[in-house]
């Protein structure tokens, strides 16, 4: 559908809340979204020029819209859920997590088993979980099993049948891990107490377990039934250990969810901690895929509805690391700024980045753990796939980069054959570029990478990939020429989105196929040069490296800075922004600072 088609039907999109489909032409479901106003939103794809390749090709491809009105936001936001999880468009957000998690399940039967179970089944059975760890399924499990005497065989223990003795006991009777039902030992409401003792196990919720066996541990000593009272005793300390081997933050602070997120280029991770009685339950993490480049608030709103939906969560209030609208209207969002909170906050946050490093050394792996003949068949495809004249046993390849629209580093790695060389790995303070210039500063590092090796007499890579596309290539080459390193090395230029590899010159580009060898070694190469660009930036910043643009501003400190970071993500965006617009933010004081440094001339 092209603009000139869509401006004949934008009339009647209607303006209310709802939830919009695009189709291609052969009716299949490209993407699902929410609105607040359908006729804005959807236009929004129509007028604008998108800078996201993916988004290009989304528009490209639109047929035919459809669309359904709610009566709130909330409810769009439900419904947006629900389409993504059962159609799973291509353009939406993918969320790779199809794990089945465990349960423990309360079968619907008389005298109710206990047990572990992957497969929920419609059958009036109580399911409590999912928990996500099994370990820590089976440790509760042996926790019920030596403190809640229930049964454990699968005999059919009707009335009838218990009644015309048809069962004896077996061995767990004689070992106190059961009760005897089978042959009417135990009543119907004597189990059904220990089933409830059971579910406060479950919920975290140990001090009326606890309480109870303490009063039967005394009615035991009343009597002068030592031995019975000991075993209260011992199953009383069991339960204090099992609490104090879970995390307990602060018990007063009853039931809440905490959420974590880190993006790195097209994906993003969300950690997941379920607080239960002030105890952590659970913790999960889960990568998404970002297609339409979604921001942080956008992707973590929709990980919260996943992880919340699976884990069966009504607790009343999240914790999230930056405001957050959730359409929810009965549950508090909450960005802590200090005390338990946000020690929890911190500890998902360190889980999430745990999770994140480890799923990068696993990738980087795929070919550090391949014999020495893989490697070279994957070098050889990739010699073959762009032609190059010598295997590119030694590739090297450059990012620059820069933080909230100032200050430009840049990084380089190095892969000998086929995996990374990290002692050889570079970062670049710009020294000779004045205010933000990719290209420019593509050329600077370039010349001083290979100037230096040549000083040196160190060997040149067979293979340098410049991320960026054409503009940089370009730089860099001016940097080669000047070097006179022409021939002495293949330079390809890589698109940031598309995934194209330019050669210099050369107005087509190359695509690989998707899945292929080469494309994987590629992608690996790329994605290593942007973790260790962000690892430099960090680095800088915890250092105090960078100082802000904005706190430069006398009268303008971090916390206001930072403040407005947050909200419009760079300072190259706050430079265009209105008085008006600044007043709103941050006061009419701090507004009129900030409005005269950025507009001196004016």
């Amino acid at each position: 559908m092209t603009a000139a088609e869509f401006q004949q039907i934008s009339h009647t999109i209607p303006l209310n809340a709802g939830i919009y489909k695009y189709y291609d032409e052969a009716g299949t479901l490209l993407y699902v979204g929410k609105a607040k106003s359908l006729r804005k939103r959807v236009s929004s794809y129509f007028v604008k020029n998108h800078d996201n390749y993916k988004t290009r090709k989304l528009v490209e491809h639109i047929h035919h819209i459809e669309f359904t009105i709610v009566d709130s936001e909330q409810d769009a936001f439900l419904l947006e859920n629900s389409l993504i999880k059962q159609f799973r468009p291509k353009y939406n957000i993918n969320l790779k997590d199809d794990k089945t998690y465990p349960y423990i399940v309360i079968k619907h039967e008389s005298f109710p088993r206990v047990f572990f179970t992957r497969n929920v089944i419609k059958d009036g059975s109580d399911y409590l979980g999912p928990f996500t760890s099994v370990g820590r399924v089976r440790e509760i499990l042996e926790v019920i099993k030596y403190n809640i005497p229930l049964r454990t065989c699968n005999l059919n223990l009707s009335e009838e049948n218990i009644r015309r003795g048809k069962f004896k006991v077996c061995l767990e009777y004689h070992l106190g891990n059961c009760k005897g039902p089978c042959e009417g030992l135990q009543t119907q409401e004597d189990y059904r107490e220990g089933l409830q003792q059971v579910k406060n196990v479950l919920k975290g919720n140990l001090t009326p377990v606890v309480n109870l066996f303490k009063e039967q541990m005394m009615e035991h000593v009343s009597r002068m039934e030592f031995e019975k009272a000991e075993i209260m005793r011992k199953k009383i300390a069991s339960l204090e250990d099992y609490s104090a081997k879970s995390t307990i933050v602060n018990t007063r602070m009853g039931n809440v969810d905490v959420f974590s997120i880190i993006s790195e280029g097209n994906h993003a991770y969300v950690n997941y901690l379920r607080i239960l009685n002030g105890t952590i339950a659970d913790t999960k993490t889960v990568t998404l895929e970002k297609q339409l480049e979604e921001s942080d608030e956008e992707v973590l709103a929709y990980a919260i509805a996943y992880l919340r939906e699976v884990f069966k969560s009504i607790n009343s209030e999240i914790v999230v690391p930056f405001p957050l609208e959730y359409p929810e209207s009965n549950v508090t969002v909450t960005v802590p700024k200090g005390g338990d909170k946000k020690k929890l906050l911190e500890l998902s946050e360190k889980n999430v980045n745990y999770f994140k490093e480890e799923l990068y050394r696993k990738k980087i792996l795929h070919l550090e753990g391949k014999s020495d003949m893989e490697r070279k068949q994957v070098l050889y495809q990739l010699q073959a796939d762009l032609e190059l004249p010598a295997l590119p046993e030694h590739i090297e390849c450059f990012d620059n980069s820069n933080f909230q629209g100032s200050y430009p580093v840049a990084a380089c790695v190095v892969f000998k054959d086929g995996v990374a060389s990290k002692k050889d790995y570079r970062h670049f303070n710009i020294k000779t570029v004045e205010g933000i210039n990719d290209f420019a500063s593509m050329k600077e590092i370039v010349f001083r990478r290979y100037n230096r090796l040549l000083a040196e007499q160190q060997p040149l890579p067979q293979l340098v990939i410049i991320d960026g596309g054409k503009g940089q290539l370009g730089s860099a080459m001016e940097s080669i020429r000047e070097l006179n390193l022409i021939g002495s090395m293949t330079v390809v230029g890589l698109a940031k989105n598309e995934e194209e590899i330019f050669f210099p010159g050369d107005s087509e580009s190359i695509k690989l196929p998707y899945n292929s060898e080469s494309l994987k070694l590629i992608r690996r190469v790329r994605d290593e040069v942007h973790r260790f660009g962000i690892t430099f930036h960090r680095q800088k910043r915890s250092k105090g490296t960078f100082k802000n643009e904005l706190e430069s501003i006398k009268g303008i400190g971090e916390n206001t800075a930072t403040q407005l970071l947050k909200t419009f993500r760079s300072v190259a965006k706050i430079k265009l922004l209105s008085q008006d617009d600044l007043v709103k933010e941050v006061g009419t004081a701090k507004a009129k600072l900030i409005w005269d440094h950025f507009h001196k001339e004016a």
